[in-house]
């Protein structure tokens, strides 16, 4: 598919977003995080909702209509788009309060517990039903798979955390205390964006072939004629983009270096090894590298997508 921009910064945006709502409840919850830290609190709730919000007005900018998007809403009961709409919208209450006691109170105890796990439940349930989005479209097989939910289940915390690790290790806090959960995420998102990339390069062998198996005997190649118009449309520009595998493959390997290998070295190994004066050094381009990366899986994620109605217009 087309990889818009707009699809791109809203995935990554929200992505991050989300992954720190996610966790910071959690973090200060068992101690990792300190709750009267007032400005602590605010660099990071700030951003995240920040970062959510941006999100989900940059979908609309992919929409014919964006003043009609409030109608989606309505659909929930069979739409993921709905659901996602409606999970992100129930996310606001329990983090405005939550950043309210965190930010003004200056300290997270007695009912303002109760908001900051509704906000980690709300975030990992956008989350999910963003995944569900994309999982559920059969006609785009390589991403009705499981492992397509597993990818933003895990790479959002893993995002969010790295941008938590920054900001805590800017306000005094040693990064090691986030070791073990940095060392989680980053193998499960490594189990699943190799798995899921795993599956795409079956995907794309199946597609290559279908064509040629559907009129011919297997292993030939059969094409039409002739196009069914005479130019390209909007159905070929958006369902039939295609990025070729000599460029793909080096996309997966800066993607894993950026997204995966990067915080391996800088979240999970640094930490045991310098003392805090230099890991501001470290932590800070690890954060940004982390979040180069996801861009480029973003943009691979879309683009390597392929629709099966580019198989009627022989679009290999």
């Amino acid at each position: 598919m087309h990889p818009a921009a707009s699809v791109i910064l809203f995935t990554t945006a929200s992505g991050v977003g989300y992954g720190i709502l996610a966790l910071a409840p959690l973090l200060v919850a068992f101690g990792l995080l300190p709750d009267d830290n007032r400005w602590l609190g605010g660099a990071l709730m700030i951003p995240a909702l920040g970062l959510v919000t941006l999100g989900l007005l940059s979908s609309t900018f992919h929409l014919g209509h964006p003043e009609r998007a409030w109608r989606a809403l309505s659909q929930w009961k069979s739409s993921w788009l709905s659901r996602e709409g409606v999970m992100a919208i129930l996310s606001y209450p329990p983090a405005l309060a939550y950043a309210y006691a965190w930010i003004v109170l200056g300290a997270v105890d007695g009912p303002w517990v109760w908001a900051g796990f509704a906000t980690v439940l709300t975030a990992v349930g956008t989350l999910f039903t963003t995944g569900m989005i994309y999982r559920s479209l059969k006609p785009i097989p390589a991403w009705a798979t499981d492992w397509t939910v597993a990818g933003y289940l895990t790479l959002g915390p893993l995002t969010g955390l790295v941008v938590i690790v920054a900001v805590a290790t800017g306000f005094g806090l040693h990064p090691v205390r986030f070791q073990t959960l940095a060392i989680i995420l980053v193998i499960a998102a490594a189990v699943a964006k190799n798995a899921y990339w795993s599956r795409q390069l079956k995907v794309w062998e199946e597609h290559s072939q279908t064509t040629g198996a559907a009129v011919a005997s297997p292993g030939n190649t059969v094409r039409s004629i002739e196009w069914p118009h005479t130019e390209a449309n909007y159905v070929l520009k958006e369902m039939g983009y295609r990025v070729a595998r000599k460029h793909a493959e080096p996309l997966r390997h800066i993607t894993r270096n950026l997204l995966l290998v990067a915080p391996a070295a800088i979240f999970c190994v640094l930490p045991s090894i310098l003392p805090l004066p230099y890991l501001i050094w470290a932590v800070i381009p690890g954060a940004v590298l982390t979040l180069a990366g996801v861009v480029v899986e973003r943009w691979l994620f879309f683009a390597e997508a392929k629709h099966v109605v580019s198989l009627y217009y022989g679009v290999d």
